[in-house]
C-alpha cells in the first residue's frame, strides 16, 4: 500500500469562490490552529452546548441533537440569507460528512476518506490529507467512498479510512502522529462513520455486514493509537471460547453455522456518550445474510443484531440492549442517529434516547435502563403491525416474511429513515428527520451460497416481478418530517418529489435547515414548516449541515455532493437528482457570492457497442453472475444513476477488452477491481451477453415510446 502523503493546499485543485476580504492570515497560522484545537479536552467537550460559537463534536454535543442555539440568522430575516463562498472538493461522488468546527476552522471530510482544514470565514483550504485509499477496495463498500466526518481532541484530528484505517493527525499541518488498521483488511471491511471522542479514547466501527463480515466497535487510546478494548457486536464460532458473557448469551439467540457467513451486527454510524450515566450508546446493523432462513435457519432473534447497545466506555463492556428488529431479514438496521434528551413522559421527567431506525418505528427508550417508553410508525409499515409496548418485539406480519416466495416489505432496504442527520429542538420540543415512502420486492435465493468476496444478502436481487399484494406502491419519494417524540405524532411535513435528501440542522432562531437531491437548500420555519428562504447548490445534498460564529457573524455550512445507492446499484431511483461538482458551501445573512449550476441534457437511449453470441440461458447466468458481483457499483439491471460508469453504454473498444477489464484488472487503478479468482472467462462472456441484453432492452424501449 503506498504510504499516505500530506497534500498541501497549493497542490490540491480545488476552486473557491470568496466574495469577503480575507481573513488575518493569522488566524490560519499552524501555531494558532495548534492553540485552538489543543483546547479541545474532555472538559471543554462535555461543555460543548454552552460553546454556541463552534460545533465541537459530531452532533454538536455529546447529545448529537444538531440543534444551534445561535440566532442571529432567524424566522424573520432568513430571506437575506446568501452564498458568503464555496469551495469545490474535486469530485462528483457522495459528499455526506458533517465539519467539525473550532474557533473559526474548518475540519471535514471528501470522497475516498481525504481530510480538509478549511478557513470558515473565506473557504480557503488551509491543508488537505489523503490516505491513499486502494481504489480496488470499492468494491467491498455498501454505498458509494463516502466518510461522515472528523473529530477533534487536543490539538489532533482523527479520521478512519475506507480499508480500514484509523489515523491520528496534527490539527495545524494535517501530518499523521500515527495510524493503526482496525479491521482485518483480507476481509471485506470498511469505515464509513465518524470517530467520537470519550475520555481520552478514540471510539470507531466499521461496515461490510453485506459482504459477510463479523461486526464490532473499538476503542483506541487517542495519544498512542493503542488499542484498549473492542467489543463485538454478534457471537463468533461457538466452538471457540466466547469474548463476553455477552457474546456467550447472544449465541443462545443464533443457530446454525452462522459464524461461517459473517452474522454482521456491524456498527457503521450511530455512537453517542452520556458523560452524566458514562455510557456509550451504539447502533447496530443488520444480518450476514440478510436471510434468516440462511444466516439462521433454525430462527432465533440473533443477538445483538438491529439493536441500541449502551457499553461501559472504559472497557466495552455491555449493559443493556433493545432490539429493534429482533431476527431481522429486510436490511433494517439501527445504525441510524441517536439523540439524547429529556422529556416530560407522563408527568414525569425521563432521560432518554431516541432513534428512528430503518425499520419505520420511531423509538424512545429510557437510556439508563433501556426500558421501551414508546414506538410508533413514521412512515408505513408493513413487515409490522406494531410494537407490543409490554414486551418491546414488534407484531410482525405473514406476508413480511420471504422465506418461502417473494414479499413486498415496506419500508425498504433505504429504510423509513437512514444515516441522513436528524435533529432535536429542545424549545418546540420536535424531531426533524428526513424519511423516505419506499418499498422493496424481497425474494429468496434457494441457490444461494457464501462468497467472501461477493454481495451476500441471500436474496434475489434480480428478482423483478411484483408478487400480488395490498401494499399500495406509491413512490420511491421523500419527506422532511416534524415529529412529537412525546405524544409520538407527526406534526407537519414537507414533501420531496425524490428520495435521499439530506440530513437536519435545526437552530435557535425558529429554523430547520435541509438540502434536497434535487440541489437545494432550504430554510423552513421549525414551528410549521413552512417554506422561507432555498438556494441552488449545484448538486443534490445528503449531508446535514452546520452552524457557528466566526468574527461575530452567524454561518451556516454545508457540503453537496450527490452519491450512495440511488447513484450506485439503484440507478432509477437517483433519476432526477442533480449532480453537480462536490462543494462545501456556506451562507450568511448578506452574501452576495454566486454559485455555477450546469444543466445536465438528457441522455439518448443505450445503442448495443458489439453483437455477441449468446444463449438465452447464458443470459439468465450472466444476470445472476452481474447481480452478485457487479450490481454494487453498476446497478440493479445494469441501470447505473451516473457515478459509475452505464455499463450499457460502453463503448466497443470496451467491449474488445472486456475480460482483460473484468478478469484481469485492467482499470484497477480505477476503481475496477479484477475478478481473476472468482470469475471464469465463461462467466465473463455470460455477464458481457447480460450487459448487452440490457442495452438492447433499453433501446428497444425507447423506439416503443417508453422511458
Amino acid at each position: 500500500m503506498p504510504r499516505p502523503r500530506l497534500r498541501f493546499a497549493w497542490l490540491v485543485l480545488l476552486a473557491v469562490a470568496c466574495v469577503r476580504a480575507p481573513a488575518d492570515p493569522g488566524l490560519t497560522r499552524p501555531s494558532t490552529i495548534e492553540a485552538a484545537t489543543r483546547s479541545i479536552d474532555d472538559a471543554r467537550l462535555r461543555a460543548a452546548d454552552r460553546d454556541s460559537a463552534n460545533w465541537l463534536t459530531h452532533g454538536r454535543t455529546y447529545a448529537e441533537e444538531r440543534f444551534s442555539p445561535l440566532r442571529q440568522i432567524h424566522a424573520a430575516n432568513v430571506g437575506e440569507l446568501g452564498l458568503v463562498w464555496s469551495l469545490d472538493l474535486g469530485t462528483k461522488r457522495g459528499l455526506e460528512a458533517t465539519p467539525i468546527v473550532v474557533d473559526g476552522i474548518l475540519f471535514l471530510t471528501g470522497t475516498w476518506s481525504v481530510v480538509h482544514a478549511v478557513d470558515a470565514r473565506t473557504g480557503e483550504l488551509i491543508w488537505s490529507w489523503d490516505p491513499w485509499v486502494p481504489k480496488h477496495h470499492a468494491r467491498f463498500v455498501c454505498c458509494d467512498v463516502v466518510n461522515r466526518g472528523v473529530a477533534v481532541y487536543r490539538g489532533r484530528v482523527y479520521a478512519g479510512t475506507l480499508d480500514g484505517r484509523l489515523a491520528a493527525l496534527e490539527a495545524a499541518t494535517g501530518e499523521v502522529v500515527w495510524e493503526v488498521v482496525t479491521v482485518d483488511q483480507s476481509a471485506a471491511y470498511s469505515i464509513t462513520g465518524a470517530p467520537r471522542i470519550v475520555n481520552g479514547r478514540v471510539i470507531i466501527g466499521n461496515g461490510g455486514a453485506e459482504f459477510g463480515v463479523r461486526g464490532y466497535v473499538s476503542a483506541y487510546d487517542a495519544d498512542s493509537g493503542e488499542l484498549i478494548w473492542r467489543s463485538y457486536t454478534v457471537p463468533g464460532d461457538p466452538s471457540l471460547p466466547f469474548e463476553s458473557e455477552a457474546m456467550k448469551a447472544a449465541a443462545a439467540t443464533w443457530s446454525g453455522e452462522w459464524w461461517e457467513y459473517g452474522g454482521g451486527g456491524t456498527a457503521w454510524d450511530a455512537i453517542v456518550y452520556d458523560p452524566g450515566l458514562d455510557l456509550l450508546y451504539v447502533g447496530t446493523g443488520n444480518g450476514s445474510p440478510w436471510n434468516r432462513h440462511h444466516r439462521s435457519p433454525g430462527g432465533g432473534d440473533n443477538l445483538y443484531l438491529s439493536s441500541v447497545l449502551a457499553l461501559r466506555p472504559d472497557d466495552g463492556a455491555l449493559v443493556w440492549h433493545y432490539q429493534t428488529t429482533p431476527g431481522e431479514m429486510w436490511d433494517f438496521t439501527a445504525t441510524q442517529p441517536l439523540i439524547l434528551a429529556e422529556l416530560e413522559i407522563d408527568g414525569r421527567s425521563r432521560r432518554v434516547i431516541m432513534q428512528a431506525p430503518k425499520n419505520g418505528f420511531f423509538y424512545v427508550l429510557d437510556r439508563e435502563t433501556g426500558e421501551l417508553l414508546s414506538a410508533e410508525p413514521y412512515v408505513e409499515v408493513t413487515w409490522a403491525t406494531g410494537v407490543d409496548p409490554a414486551t418491546g418485539r414488534p407484531i410482525e406480519t405473514a406476508e413480511g416474511d420471504y422465506g418461502k416466495g417473494p414479499a413486498v416489505v415496506k419500508p425498504s432496504p433505504y429504510g423509513g429513515h437512514n444515516w441522513h442527520p436528524m435533529a432535536y429542538n429542545p424549545e418546540t420540543g420536535l424531531v426533524y428527520l428526513p424519511i423516505h415512502d419506499t418499498w422493496q420486492v424481497h425474494a429468496p435465493d434457494p441457490a444461494w451460497r457464501y462468497d467472501s468476496w461477493g454481495w451476500n444478502t441471500g436474496t434475489d436481487v434480480s428478482y423483478s416481478g411484483i408478487p400480488e399484494t395490498t401494499v399500495a406502491l406509491r413512490g420511491p419519494t421523500g419527506a422532511l418530517l416534524a415529529w412529537d417524540p412525546v405524544q409520538q405524532r407527526e406534526v407537519w411535513r414537507v414533501s420531496h418529489p425524490l428520495l435521499w435528501n439530506g440530513g437536519v440542522l435545526a437552530t435557535a432562531g425558529n429554523l430547520v435547515f435541509q438540502g434536497t437531491a434535487d440541489g437545494r437548500f432550504v430554510a423552513y420555519r421549525a414551528t410549521d414548516g413552512e417554506k422561507l428562504w432555498e438556494a441552488p447548490t449545484g448538486s443534490g445534498v445528503i449531508a446535514g449541515a452546520v452552524s457557528y460564529l466566526a468574527d461575530a457573524v452567524q454561518y451556516v455550512t454545508v457540503l453537496a455532493g450527490f452519491g450512495g445507492p440511488p447513484l450506485l446499484f439503484n440507478g432509477p431511483e437517483g433519476r432526477g437528482a442533480a449532480r453537480g461538482p462536490g462543494r462545501v458551501l456556506t451562507y450568511a445573512i448578506g452574501g452576495t457570492a454566486t454559485l455555477e449550476v450546469a444543466e445536465r441534457p438528457p441522455r439518448p437511449p443505450p445503442v448495443p457497442a458489439v453483437s455477441l453470441r449468446a444463449s438465452m440461458q447464458d443470459v439468465l447466468l450472466g444476470a445472476r453472475l452481474y447481480h452478485f458481483h457487479c450490481m454494487m457499483c453498476h446497478g440493479i439491471e445494469a441501470v447505473s444513476g451516473g457515478a459509475i460508469r452505464d455499463l450499457r453504454y460502453a463503448s466497443a473498444g470496451v467491449h474488445e477488452r472486456f475480460e482483460e477489464i473484468v478478469q484481469g484488472g485492467l482499470y484497477i487503478q480505477l476503481g475496477m477491481p479484477g475478478f481473476g479468482e472468482q470469475l471464469t472467462p465463461e462467466d465473463v462472456r455470460r455477464i458481457q451477453a447480460y450487459v448487452l441484453s440490457q442495452a438492447a432492452t433499453a433501446r428497444n424501449a425507447s423506439e416503443d415510446g417508453h422511458p
